[in-house]
């Protein structure tokens, strides 16, 4: 079967693409590169030039690739700018997920895998690991956006015969090759390589909160990880008696505090000063919020193998391979 990747030139998509592509799997991309990196695929993955809410773009491209599954990694994904342009978001997170699986279903196309979010939880009151049966409250547009997108793809799988998965990241990191690294500046990985570049102290929201270092903890999985349970589930959609729909979250199962991650990111980087600033907390921070993984090792066979070290020192390689002064300043 041939898998179309949505989304498939970005920093998931890209890695998804490969990851599927590298296990023998025949992928296409569709992305219209507003943010997405062509050079991040290989060229013998085909990529079609365009958005997923233009229908007649998916219909061309569902019918010249002969496209039997779908992973859509698309999505505008920013918190902060969720909050101040709702409307937009919900038009493209969610109007432009019912365009593409109207399309899908018109196509025949009967495997669909959607990328979800940790942020459907919203700030679960618990210090128990966050399942899949944890209650839903996002706290921002943008999550209410994709559990909205969850409950739109599991009732258009149940009308219309089509395979389902929703895959819930956690806080996404590290990179396979430098340049494939995320060109962002938004999660706190990069946030704190670009303070530390600048010679600035990487920022702390809150260190009075009842943690062992008074610091929120979260879960930070790496992209190489994240990319192969796309792979995993990709095949478990493919089975022939693949039915129903899943949902599982993807994490590492371990809590990082801020402070360790600053801690960890001061070490691979070099730049130990200034030190990490405490500054006041930040409205809606969770204290905890940590994954169990339980659902994916069972449904997927799939369990997270990177750890922190190895996340932060790959997503540092291709953070220095776009900021060479960050290494010449680290020495």
């Amino acid at each position: 079967m041939t898998w179309m990747i949505i989304g498939g030139a970005g920093y998931i998509g890209a890695h998804v693409a490969l990851a599927m592509h590298e296990a023998g799997e025949r992928v296409v991309v569709l992305d219209d590169v507003s943010s997405g990196i062509p050079s991040r695929l290989p060229a013998d993955i085909p990529l079609v030039r365009g958005s997923y809410l233009d229908r007649e773009v998916l219909r061309r491209a569902f019918a010249e690739h002969e496209v039997s599954g779908v992973v859509h990694c698309a999505a505008k994904k920013q918190v902060g700018e969720s909050v101040e342009q709702p409307i937009w978001y919900y038009e493209v997170n969610v109007h432009g997920l019912a365009v593409l699986l109207d399309e899908v279903v018109a196509a025949g196309i009967g495997r669909f895998l959607f990328s979800s979010s940790a942020a459907v939880y919203g700030t679960p009151q618990t210090d128990d690991m966050i399942t899949e049966d944890t209650p839903c409250a996002p706290m921002s547009p943008y999550g209410e956006t994709k559990l909205a997108g969850e409950w739109l793809v599991r009732a258009a799988g149940r009308a219309h015969g089509i395979a389902t998965a929703c895959l819930r990241y956690f806080n996404v990191a590290g990179a396979a090759a430098p340049e494939l690294s995320d060109t962002g500046v938004y999660n706190v990985v990069p946030l704190f390589f670009d303070a530390v570049t600048k010679g600035e102290a990487p920022r702390i929201y809150g260190d009075d909160y009842p943690t062992p270092d008074g610091t929120c903890i979260r879960d930070y999985i790496h992209i190489v990880d994240l990319a192969e349970a796309h792979l995993a589930a990709a095949r478990r959609l493919a089975l022939p008696d693949a039915a129903g729909d899943l949902t599982v979250n993807l994490g590492s199962g371990t809590g990082v505090s801020v402070r360790e991650m600053a801690d960890m990111v001061a070490e691979v980087s070099g730049h130990h000063e200034p030190a990490a600033e405490v500054v006041g907390r930040r409205a809606g921070d969770p204290v905890r919020s940590v994954a169990s993984y339980a659902r994916a090792e069972k449904e997927l066979g799939w369990t997270p193998r990177r750890d922190l070290r190895a996340m932060v020192t790959s997503a540092w390689e291709g953070w220095v391979l776009r900021h060479p002064e960050a290494r010449v300043a680290a020495g």
